[in-house]
């Protein structure tokens, strides 16, 4: 693209944040807007959404804390359509794999934007140290309602890769890519892994979906945010990603990050160690 202007929205989050320093990377004017950025931005205040898409020629468009929730698809379709008439034509929109209530978003996105990329998504790796449940890895114990199932973790550095050359690159309109990381993983096993490049250990607990909010709020995680997550997680891990694409790595020229390599470079910048609080 030419005459590139991107806007980020979540971009002080854990995705956006990294898709912003690669296009600063790259020279490429880049707006961040968030709750906290630059351009403020909410997703439930319209108001704020011209001043954020204004001037704008592409958007990494994602939604917290997940597009399947009740009423986000038309929310999306919304600013889909606000976005186009703004003349912001290419969209990017980070999705979620195997989530039926994200499909009327992608759809919204897909039926309104003149260019569209959708980036359908396994599991975080780094959900285990940015987000929810580096609580309960730092307490050594994973509760979560996940039985035995597989899931192939995607590392988000690998993502943002991904995202960033759909802003800017030919080649990505008009595609879906249905990332995963290259290997099939059970708790039990990210638990193991965790363990090995920490040097300490990790145990996964099998739960309920009230055994898992219960424990996520000792990290501060409001019960609004942790009782739809489980109730996504019990619909979602039952088999059904159970399954590993090539779409990264046709994307990405090159391998995708296996969650060996995440967690020995995580647990490298000690964000495993436990805290230790100091006595008097």
């Amino acid at each position: 693209m030419t005459n590139t202007n991107v806007l980020v929205l979540g971009g002080t989050g854990r995705t956006g944040s990294r898709i912003v320093g690669r296009l600063r990377d790259r020279g490429i004017p880049t707006r961040v807007a968030s709750r906290q950025g630059g351009s403020p931005f909410r997703w439930d205040d319209r108001s704020t959404w011209d001043a954020a898409l204004r001037g704008a020629s592409a958007a990494y468009v994602c939604y917290s804390p997940d597009l399947a929730f009740p009423g986000v698809a038309e929310m999306i379709g919304e600013f889909a359509e606000r976005a186009r008439s703004l003349e912001v034509n290419r969209l990017v929109l980070l999705s979620g794999r195997g989530e039926e209530g994200a499909r009327a978003s992608e759809k919204a996105v897909q039926e309104t934007a003149a260019e569209w990329t959708i980036i359908r998504s396994s599991w975080f790796a780094q959900n285990f140290s940015e987000h929810f449940l580096l609580g309960p890895t730092l307490r050594g114990r994973l509760v979560l309602p996940a039985g035995d199932v597989r899931e192939p973790f995607i590392d988000i550095d690998d993502l943002a890769e991904i995202a960033t050359a759909a802003l800017v690159e030919d080649g990505h309109a008009g595609v879906l890519h249905e990332v995963t990381g290259p290997r099939l993983l059970s708790m039990h096993d990210v638990a193991a892994e965790i363990s090995a490049a920490a040097g300490r250990n990790i145990e996964y607990v099998p739960s309920t979906a009230e055994e898992f909010v219960a424990d996520v709020a000792r990290d501060g995680v409001p019960h609004d945010d942790a009782r739809p997550l489980a109730e996504l997680f019990e619909s979602i891990l039952d088999g059904r990603n159970a399954s590993v694409t090539a779409d990264a790595e046709s994307a990405l020229g090159r391998p995708a990050t296996d969650f060996a390599d995440y967690a020995r470079r995580t647990a490298a910048i000690g964000i495993w160690n436990p805290r230790i609080e100091s006595r008097a």
